[in-house]
C-alpha cells in the first residue's frame, strides 16, 4: 500500500476516534496492520479477554514469525492456562493445553511437558517456579510488563507504537479544503453555498434555476491548481497493453509483455527485453498494474511520463470489438444435453464434479461432508465410496493437529482427474490434499496425503511441467504450490497473490508451460515454472472470486466470476491483449455465492444460475437457451461436462446430482447399462442410492440406485427464435424382463473356517468379559473393544511387509494396545450392578477420545496415554447412550436410564437441554446432518424425532412389533450415508425407515435359516450391505435397500468345536463394520473375544443378491422382505 493510502488510514483512525466508534478503530487498526494501540492491547489483557488479545495480535504477527512473538503468544496462551488451573476448571485447561500449547510443544518438549504435569497437581503453585504466583489481576499486570517489553523489541512491530502528530480533525480539513476548491470551480459561486453531500462534486446552482444560461468561464489561471496527488488505488477492468512485445513472446503476450524496471515506475513497459532468453522460451519480468489512462489524471510525476504514456495504448472496450462474420451453423440445438437421464443421491451436498477424461461416464463427485465417490453412471452404480479420514496425522504439521482437536468439519473443496485418467486429486477444506491411483477397477488406491495449505485448498490441478506429472494448489493462504506427484515433494511455492487464492489454471502454449491464478479480491497472476514471481497483476470483472477455463483445443480462454454485490461475468479474453473480448449476457439476478461454468466442444459454454442451466454459443454474447432440468435445483447448481460434451452433470438442491444427455449421450449410456448387466445383479427396488430418469432411459437398477420413471423431459425454452419441435430422441428399448429367470440363484452359505478369511483378537491380559461394545477407529488402524466389566481394550495392526497400509484386516494378527504406563481405560464403576448396567462409548472423529460409560460416571479418556481427562454425569440416573454432535466435537446427545436425554457441552460442562419424549431408558441416538434432527430410540419401542437447532421434538413413532412379541429389548438407529434412509434394529426386526417422513419403507423377520432373536446389527461403511449378528450365533448379510439375505456365516466358522459342545452358548452380541473396507466386519463375542472377518479372496464379496421376484429358489426361501408397510411410492423415494 502506498505511503499515501497508509496516511488516509491514520485520518481516518483519527475520525473514528473522535466519533467515538470504538469498535471500528481498534477492527481497523488491527485489519490494517498499521497501527498497534498499546493501550487498548493492555485493558484487554487486564479483562482477561484473551479471544479479543489474539485476534487483535493476529493483524501484526503470527505465533511463529520470530522468537518475540512466538514468546507473546506463549506468555498469553500461558496465563489462560493457569488461570483455568486455578479454578480448578480441569477441562478447560485439558483443552487449552491441547488446543493453544501443544504448537509449543515442537520447539521446547521438556516445556511442554512440564506445563502438563501441571494437571496432577491439586495446586500448580506446588510448582516451585510458580510458588509466587500470586492473585489474578497482579499476575496479568506482571504478565503486562514482559509483553510490552517483546513488542517493543520485535521488529515487526517497528513503527507501528507510535501514532503520527495530527491536527484535530484533520480528515474534516482536508474535506472543507476540498469543497471550497470545488466551489471556487463552480460557474456561479453563491457567497453561502449550501452543501448538502460530499457523495457528488459540489456546484452551486444557478440564480435563475438549473436552466438558466451559463455565464462566461472563469479565467483559468483564477483557478488554484491543486497539487498532483498519486492515485489512491483507482484501477480498470485490465490495464492499457504494451505495444508488441517481442516475437518469441506469443504464448502470453500482452498478458506477459517484456519487460525492464524503472526506478520510479515499477513496470515501466517496453518493447524487448534486455534480459538474455533461452532459445522458445519467454522472459518477463514482473508487470503490476499500470497506471490508469483516464484524461486529465496525473498518477505518475516522473521525467519519463509522458513518453511512457505514449506508448500504452488502452484496451478496447466490448464496444469496440469487430466479431467475425458468423459461420454457418453446423450445429442444433440437440447437440446440447439438456435432457434429465438420471437423479442421483448423493447424501452430502454435492462440492464438486470432474468426469474421467476417457471413459465418459465415470463420474468423481465430491461433497460437503468430505466424501468422495465413484460413479458409473452407465449402470447408475456408486463404484467406490471414500468417507474423509486423515491416512497419517503424525505427518501432518502442528498446525492441522490442533485444528483437529476439536473435529471441525472438513469438505471437499476440489476434485479432479489426471489428464491420463490415472490419478484423482482431491483438494480438502482444511490443509490437506489426498491423491489416489486409479488402476481402472473399482477401486481407488492411496497414494498421497500432503498437508499442503494452512486453512482451506481451494484448487487443484495436474499440469506436465518439464514432462513430469505434477499436482498445482492453492489455498487460504495466499500461495500457489507445485508437487511432484510421486514423491508429494513441494518444487514451487509461488508468492505473490494479498488474499486468498480462488482458482488455478495450467495451461502450454507451444514449449511453454504457466499457470493463471485468481484471487478472493479479483486479482489475476500469470506466472511461469520458476522463482522469478508473477508475470501479470490484473483485475478480473466483479473483482471477487473468478474461475478460468480454455476451451477443449486451447486457443480460447474464458472466465466467470461473481462480484460480492451478487453480479456475474462470464468474458472472453483476448489473449494477445490482455483484455476483455466479450462479455456475455443472460445472468437475471444477484447471486448470494459464486456462479459455476464449463465449457464444450471448443462450442459452447454452460453456467448454473438462477436454478437454472445456461448455454450460450461461444461466438454470441446473446444466451442461447437454458433448461430448469426438471427442478430441483439450487440456486446456483454446479456444472461439469463430459469430454464429449453429450453428458452434463448438475447438482440438486436435495444433496444429489442430475445428468442431462442428447442423443448421443443417451446411446453411450445404454451401451454400458446393457454391456454390464448381470442377472445376478440387484433388481429394481434394492438399491442404495436414488435415481430417476426419463422414459428414455431402461428402468434397471443394479447394485446402487432406484431408477424412476418420468415423464420425458418437455423442450426447453428456445431463445433466439429457434424452433425446438424438430427434434427426436431414440428412446432406448426397456429391459424389465432381461432378467434370466431360469438362472440359478444361491444363497451363500459359510459353514467352514476355510470359505472365509478370520483373525481372532488375542488378549494376553488374561481378564476377560463379555464384549459389549466394539468400534473400529475411525483411521481403520485399530478396533476398540468395551466389556460388561467396564474395560477397554484396543487392537491396532502393525504396518509391514504383509499389511503395508497398517489398517485393519483379517490376514494379519494385530497387538493388543497398552501404553507404557500400563494403564488400562476402566470405566467409573462405584457402586454399580454390571449385571444391570448398560454400557455406552463414544469416539471422536480423530480417534483422540473416546468417552464410555458403564453404569457410573461417563469418562474421558485420551486414546493415546489411557488416562482419564474428565469424569461427568454422576448417576443416578446413568447414562446409556452417547453420541457426539457431528459438527461440535464439546456437544455430546448422552440417553440416560430415566428415558431422558442430554445436550451436553463438555466445554464448559454443562446440559444445555434436556429432551423428554420416551417412555423408558435411552437405547440409540443418531444425527442426521442432512434432515438437521436427531434421532432417539429407546426401550419403549419409541423412535423420536428432534431439531437439532431448537431441540424440540417433530416426531415420534412406535416401531411395528410383529404380532406375538412383546415390545422389549433394545431398538438402535444408524443413518444411512444419504443421511435420509435409517436402519432401525430390534431383537424381532430389522427396518429400513425414510427419516424425512418417519414412513417405514422395508421390515425384515427372523425367519427360515436365520430364525433367532437378533442380537446386533450394522450398516456397511458405504451403507450397500447390513451386517446383523444373531443369538443363535449366525451372522446374515444383508442387501441394505431390500433387506434380502445374501449370505448367512454359522457359528462352525469362527468357534470352536469345544465350544460348540459346551454347556455354555456363544454368540455375537456385537458387530462393527470396517469404516473403508465393505466386506470386512468384526464381532465381539459373548466369551469375551473378538473376530475379523473377511470374504475369501477368490469371492472378494459376501454372496450376491437374489433376483427380486423369486421368493423361492432351490428349495430354499430367500429371507426376502416379510411385512412391509409401503407403498409403491414410498419404495420409491
Amino acid at each position: 500500500m502506498s505511503s499515501l493510502s497508509r496516511e488516509l488510514v491514520f485520518l481516518i483512525l483519527q475520525f473514528l476516534e473522535e466519533e467515538k466508534f470504538k469498535e471500528s478503530v481498534h477492527r481497523l487498526e488491527k485489519e490494517s496492520g498499521f497501527f498497534f494501540n498499546m493501550k487498548y492491547f493492555e485493558e484487554k489483557v487486564q479483562a482477561g479477554e484473551w479471544e479479543e488479545v489474539e485476534k487483535y495480535l493476529s493483524g501484526f504477527t503470527k505465533v511463529d514469525d520470530n522468537r518475540y512473538s512466538m514468546k507473546i503468544f506463549f506468555e498469553i496462551r500461558k496465563q489462560k492456562y493457569l488461570e483455568a488451573l486455578d479454578r480448578q476448571d480441569k477441562p478447560k485447561a485439558v483443552e487449552l493445553l491441547v488446543s493453544d500449547l501443544k504448537v509449543f510443544s515442537t520447539f521446547n518438549e521438556e516445556l511442554y511437558k512440564e506445563i502438563t504435569q501441571l494437571l496432577t497437581l491439586n495446586n500448580f503453585r506446588e510448582n516451585e517456579q510458580l510458588s509466587k504466583y500470586g492473585d489474578t489481576k497482579t499476575a496479568r499486570s506482571i504478565m503486562l510488563v514482559e509483553l510490552k517489553k517483546l513488542i517493543e523489541a520485535n521488529p515487526l512491530f517497528h513503527d507501528k507504537l507510535a501514532f503520527p502528530t495530527l491536527k484535530s480533525s484533520r480528515l474534516r480539513t482536508l474535506i472543507n479544503q476540498s469543497l471550497n476548491w470545488q466551489h471556487q470551480l463552480c460557474k456561479n459561486p453563491r457567497p453561502n453555498p449550501d452543501i448538502k453531500t460530499l457523495f457528488t462534486d459540489h456546484s452551486c446552482t444557478p440564480p435563475n434555476g438549473p436552466l438558466a444560461p451559463t455565464p462566461s468561464n472563469l479565467p483559468v489561471a483564477a483557478v488554484a491548481k491543486p497539487a498532483a496527488y498519486t492515485s489512491l488505488g483507482v484501477h480498470s477492468p485490465f490495464p492499457p497493453t504494451a505495444a508488441a512485445a517481442a516475437a518469441n513472446a506469443g504464448a502470453l503476450a500482452g498478458w506477459m509483455a517484456n519487460g525492464s524496471a524503472s526506478s520510479s515506475i515499477q513496470a515501466a513497459v517496453v518493447t524487448a527485453s534486455s534480459i538474455p532468453v533461452p532459445q522458445n522460451q519467454v522472459s518477463v519480468l514482473k508487470h503490476p498494474r499500470t497506471p490508469s489512462a483516464a484524461p486529465g489524471m496525473v498518477e505518475y510525476q516522473n521525467p519519463d511520463h509522458e513518453s511512457l504514456m505514449k506508448r500504452l495504448r488502452p484496451a478496447p472496450s466490448v464496444e469496440e470489438v469487430t466479431y467475425p462474420t458468423q459461420r454457418q451453423q453446423a450445429w442444433a440445438l440437440d447437440d446440447l444435453p439438456r435432457t434429465v437421464a438420471l437423479t442421483m443421491h448423493q447424501g452430502s451436498t454435492v462440492t464438486s464434479m470432474d468426469f474421467h477424461p476417457s471413459h465418459h461416464t465415470l463420474l468423481l463427485v465430491g461433497s460437503a461432508n468430505g466424501e468422495i465417490t465413484l460413479w458409473e453412471l452407465g449402470t447408475r452404480e456408486r463404484l467406490v465410496s471414500k468417507p474423509f479420514k486423515i491416512w497419517e496425522m503424525s505427518t501432518c504439521s502442528v498446525q492441522f493437529q490442533a485444528l483437529m482437536v476439536n473435529d471441525p468439519p472438513i469438505s471437499v473443496s476440489h476434485v479432479t482427474w489426471s489428464p491420463d485418467g490415472n490419478f484423482v486429486g482431491i483438494a480438502f477444506s482444511k490443509h490437506l490434499i489426498h491423491l489416489y491411483a486409479y488402476p481402472g477397477s473399482n477401486d481407488l488406491i492411496q497414494r498421497l496425503e500432503i498437508d499442503a495449505h494452512v486453512g482451506s485448498v481451494n484448487d487443484l490441478a495436474f499440469s506436465h511441467p518439464n514432462k513430469q506429472l505434477c499436482i498445482l494448489t492453492c489455498g487460504d493462504d495466499k500461495l500457489i504450490k507445485v508437487w511432484d506427484s510421486v514423491t508429494g515433494q513441494k518444487l514451487f511455492n509461488f508468492e505473490g497473490h494479498d488474499s486468498p487464492v480462488y482458482s488455478i489454471c495450467p495451461h502450454h502454449k507451444e514449449n511453454i508451460q504457466f499457470i493463471f491464478s485468481t484471487a478472493v479480491d479479483g486479482k489475476i497472476k500469470a506466472w511461469l515454472y520458476d522463482n522469478m514471481g508473477s508475470r501479470v497483476d490484473y483485475d478480473a470483472p466483479g473483482h471477487w472470486c473468478t474461475t478460468m477455463l480454455y476451451s477443449a483445443d486451447g486457443s480460447r480462454l474464458f472466465s466467470c466470476g461473481t462480484s460480492k454485490d451478487g453480479e456475474s461475468f462470464l468474458v472472453e479474453w483476448n489473449e494477445s491483449e490482455g483484455a476483455i473480448k466479450r462479455t456475455y449476457v443472460g445472468f437475471r439476478k444477484k447471486s448470494a455465492g459464486v456462479v459455476s461454468f464449463d465449457t464444450t466442444q471448443n462450442h459452447f459454454l454452460v453456467a448454473g444460475e438462477d436454478s437454472q442451466i445456461k448455454f450460450w454459443d461461444m461466438d454470441n454474447i446473446n444466451l442461447l437457451t437454458f433448461t430448469d432440468a426438471e427442478g430441483g435445483l439450487p440456486s446456483l447448481p454446479r456444472v461439469r461436462f463430459n469430454k464429449e460434451g453429450n453428458l452434463l452433470a448438475v447438482t440438486t438442491a436435495d444433496n444429489g446430482f442430475k445428468i442431462l444427455t442428447n442423443a448421443v449421450g443417451f446411446r453411450s449410456l445404454r451401451a454400458i447399462e446393457t454391456s454390464s448387466f448381470d442377472p445376478l445383479r440387484t433388481p429394481i427396488g434394492s438399491s442404495a442410492i436414488k435415481a430417476s430418469g426419463s422414459s428414455a432411459v431402461a428402468n434397471v437398477g443394479p447394485v446402487s440406485c432406484k431408477v424412476e420413471r418420468t415423464s420425458p423431459v418437455r423442450p426447453s425454452p428456445i431463445l433466439n427464435g429457434v424452433d425446438p419441435l424438430g427434434r427426436s430422441v431414440e428412446k432406448p428399448r426397456v429391459v424389465d424382463d432381461a432378467i434370466d429367470k431360469n438362472k440359478s440363484w444361491q444363497l451363500a452359505e459359510i459353514v467352514d473356517p476355510g470359505q472365509c478369511r478370520l483373525v481372532t483378537l488375542h488378549d494376553s491380559t488374561g481378564a476377560s468379559s463379555k464384549v459389549v461394545r466394539l468400534l473400529y477407529t475411525n483411521s481403520a488402524f485399530g478396533i476398540l473393544a468395551l466389556g460388561s466389566n467396564g474395560v477397554q481394550k484396543l487392537w491396532k495392526w502393525p504396518r509391514n511387509e504383509q499389511n503395508p497400509s497398517g489398517k485393519a484386516t483379517a490376514t494379519v494378527v494385530p497387538q493388543l494396545w497398552q501404553p507404557n504406563s500400563g494403564l488400562l481405560m476402566t470405566n467409573d464403576i462405584t457402586g454399580v450392578n454390571l449385571e444391570e448396567a448398560v454400557p455406552c462409548v463414544a469416539l471422536s472423529k480423530n480417534d483422540s477420545y473416546v468417552m464410555s460409560a458403564t453404569g457410573g460416571k461417563v469418562s474421558l479418556f485420551n486414546m493415546m496415554t489411557f488416562k482419564v481427562m474428565t469424569t461427568f454425569m454422576s448417576p443416578p440416573p446413568a447414562s446409556t447412550f452417547l453420541a457426539f454432535h457431528p459438527q461440535d466435537n464439546n456437544i455430546i446427545a448422552i440417553g440416560m436410564e430415566d428415558s431422558t436425554i442430554h445436550i451436553y457441552n463438555v466445554r464448559v460442562d454443562e446440559v444445555k437441554s434436556k429432551l423428554k419424549g420416551h417412555q423408558k431408558r435411552i437405547t440409540g441416538l443418531a444425527f442426521s446432518t442432512g434432515l438437521n434432527i436427531l434421532v432417539s430410540s429407546g426401550a419403549d419401542g419409541q423412535l423420536c424425532v428432534w431439531s437439532i437447532d431448537t431441540w424440540e421434538k417433530r416426531k415420534s413413532v412406535e416401531i411395528q412389533i410383529p404380532a406375538g412379541k412383546a415390545p422389549t429389548g433394545d431398538t438402535r438407529v444408524q443413518f444411512h450415508s444419504d443421511q435420509i434412509r435409517m436402519l432401525v434394529v430390534h431383537e424381532t426386526q430389522l427396518a429400513i425407515y425414510d427419516a424425512s417422513k418417519m414412513e417405514r419403507i422395508q421390515q425384515w423377520i427372523p425367519q427360515d435359516v436365520l430364525p433367532a432373536p437378533i442380537s446386533y446389527a450394522t450398516y456397511a461403511c458405504n451403507s450397500q450391505s447390513i451386517y446383523a449378528t444373531f443369538c443363535d450365533g449366525n451372522v446374515g448379510v444383508f442387501d441394505a435397500d431390500s433387506l434380502r439375505l445374501r449370505c448367512r456365516i454359522a457359528s462352525t466358522v469362527y468357534l470352536s468345536q469345544a465350544i460348540l459342545k459346551g454347556n455354555q452358548a456363544v454368540y455375537p452380541l456385537v458387530v462393527a463394520a470396517h469404516p473403508t473396507d465393505v466386506n470386512q466386519f468384526a464381532i465381539g463375542l459373548s466369551d469375551g473375544t473378538v473376530k475379523v472377518m473377511e470374504p475369501a479372496e477368490s469371492e472378494g464379496k459376501w454372496g450376491v443378491s437374489p433376483p427380486a421376484d423369486n421368493s423361492v429358489l432351490n428349495g430354499r426361501t430367500t429371507s426376502s422382505s416379510t411385512t412391509s408397510n409401503h407403498t409403491p411410492d414410498q419404495l420409491q423415494r
